[in-house]
């Protein structure tokens, strides 16, 4: 009579971590070792790896077949931390461990061939499904710390298969695992001060940090565009619990959870040029999460962003409208959040001096235009914000002071940012930047003559349905700066000064 024991693992659909049943059965037959269940190489190649962790401990399997079955079996199964998990059923089909016993854990975790056990991806939110459904987890103990995130579980962490016997047979206790002091709060990196002139370019960066606003500088190369960029993560607050948790889920799936600490800041990414769609977007073997989900509740800079190839720059459309990435594969659809700021920065053309009678090449100005022609119109259309940044003289830049501190405008930002978290509701948008249009109509606010002017300038510049509602958000931004409950004509005003380079286009 066959015997058949069960141990609960996770496969992965985005940052959801779905149950699978570990179904081992050992029966009479010709031996073997077989594993069925549409796995991909990694899980498949588990085989070999428990085969010698179980030699590990002085077992070997019995010379019967061995049949697992990953179900349902119409779920692809990816990932090296199906090991553990098929080890432990496999010890639990052999009698070594209680069926029932095991049938109350999930387990996650690589085996090396000598029985420890390895880190691996995703174990926060299979800890957190874990919890959903009423089961302890197993997991390697270099990652007992995030597993406790997840609140109401028990976890045991253990570094090796034979701790995890001595456990279960009594002659060990796995002690609970500590929760980690989460990533420190508040900002520590460059200040906006240094900055030196400059003033409407902090002071667009101020309106994209307290609404959340898609940003582009443009200027010659030297006049601060970067130097901005990396200042704009010290303006934004900390990330409120449920946050930080939804961040780290996605960092915990990519693999890049370090030492299992809750996110605490705003993530800052900036991928080189040369980054590919997959890795922008997310994609790959394994359908990981890309830049702008690593980027989620912050900030994605992407520098010289003409230079990006177009297939990552047009990914970036339905992100930055919807919040969220879909990897289509062939056999299925894997989607992440991505609700990120867009911060970007150009030169005018390839050699960054157009307009310099002094220093632009000769093709001017038909490379400028060719250079700006990279970029389509609906990517600039999602962009709330453009500000040409000019260089500062060198003998200004000797005797200009610093300006405001991070800390200085980070308060206003803050400021502003509670009364959008007041004004939308806890279960509504973040900020301005991310309000849909019935809901920013609703919340407006504006006087007549904001609205009146909002109309005539649309009409004027030929803005779209997209670029009047995204002025109208910048300068809802703007009053929210200022303390304002209403929208004036001034802050639409500045809102169109602020975005009439794309309206230009």
């Amino acid at each position: 009579m066959s015997s058949i024991a069960r141990v609960v693992t996770f496969a992965f659909d985005g940052i959801r971590a779905v149950p699978v049943q570990v179904e081992v059965q050992i029966a009479a037959g010709i031996p073997a070792f077989l594993l069925v269940g549409l796995a991909n190489k990694a899980v498949t190649e588990s085989r070999e790896r428990v085969r010698a962790a179980l030699a590990g401990l002085g077992l070997s399997l019995p010379p019967k077949r061995v049949l697992v079955n990953l179900a349902p079996a119409d779920l692809q199964k990816e990932g090296s931390h199906f090991d553990l998990p098929i080890a432990l059923a496999v010890l639990a089909a052999m009698g070594i461990l209680g069926r029932e016993e095991m049938a109350g854990y999930a387990a996650m975790g690589e085996l090396a061939l000598d029985g420890s056990i390895r880190p691996v991806a995703g174990v926060l939110p299979g800890a957190l499904g874990a919890a959903q459904a009423g089961l302890g987890l197993i997991c390697p103990a270099a990652q007992g710390g995030e597993a406790a995130w997840a609140g109401d579980v028990e976890v045991l962490a253990a570094d090796s298969l034979p701790a995890l016997l001595n456990h279960f047979r009594g002659t060990q206790v796995l002690s609970p695992p500590a929760l980690p002091a989460p990533e420190p709060g508040g900002w520590s990196g460059p200040c906006l001060s240094e900055v030196k002139g400059q003033e409407t370019a902090k002071r667009a960066l101020e309106i994209a940090a307290a609404g959340g606003h898609a940003l582009l500088f443009v200027g010659s190369p030297g006049s601060g565009k970067s130097m901005l960029a990396a200042r704009l993560p010290g303006l934004l607050p900390d990330l409120t619990a449920r946050e930080a948790l939804e961040v780290s889920m996605i960092h915990s799936v990519a693999g890049r959870l370090q030492e299992g600490r809750l996110l605490r800041r705003p993530p800052f990414r900036e991928p080189h040029q040369s980054a590919s769609q997959p890795a922008l977007a997310g994609g790959g073997n394994r359908a990981l999460p890309g830049e702008i989900s690593l980027a989620h509740h912050g900030v994605l800079f992407l520098d010289e962003l003409p230079e990006f190839p177009r297939p990552a720059i047009e990914a970036l459309r339905q992100p930055l409208e919807t919040g969220r990435t879909t990897v289509s594969r062939a056999n299925a659809h894997v989607t992440y959040p991505a609700r990120f700021q867009l911060v970007a920065a150009m030169n005018p053309c390839r050699c960054g001096f157009l307009g310099d009678a002094a220093r632009e090449c000769g093709q001017a100005p038909r490379c400028g235009e060719a250079y700006q022609g990279r970029l389509s119109g609906p990517i600039l259309d999602r962009i709330d914000i453009t500000v040409e940044v000019q260089p500062v003289p060198p003998a200004a830049l000797l005797g200009l002071g610093g300006g405001e501190t991070s800390r200085a405008v980070a308060g206003r930002v803050g400021e502003a940012r509670q009364r959008q978290r007041a004004r939308y509701g806890e279960d509504g948008p973040r900020c301005n930047g991310e309000a849909s249009q019935a809901v920013l109509q609703r919340h407006l606010r504006a006087e007549p003559a904001a609205l009146a002017l909002s109309v005539s300038a649309a009409e004027r510049l030929r803005l779209s349905a997209r670029g009047q509602e995204r002025v109208l958000r910048v300068a809802r931004t703007i009053a929210d700066l200022a303390g304002r409950e209403a929208v004036l004509r001034a802050d639409v005003a500045e809102a169109l000064a602020l975005r009439h380079r794309a309206a230009g286009r």
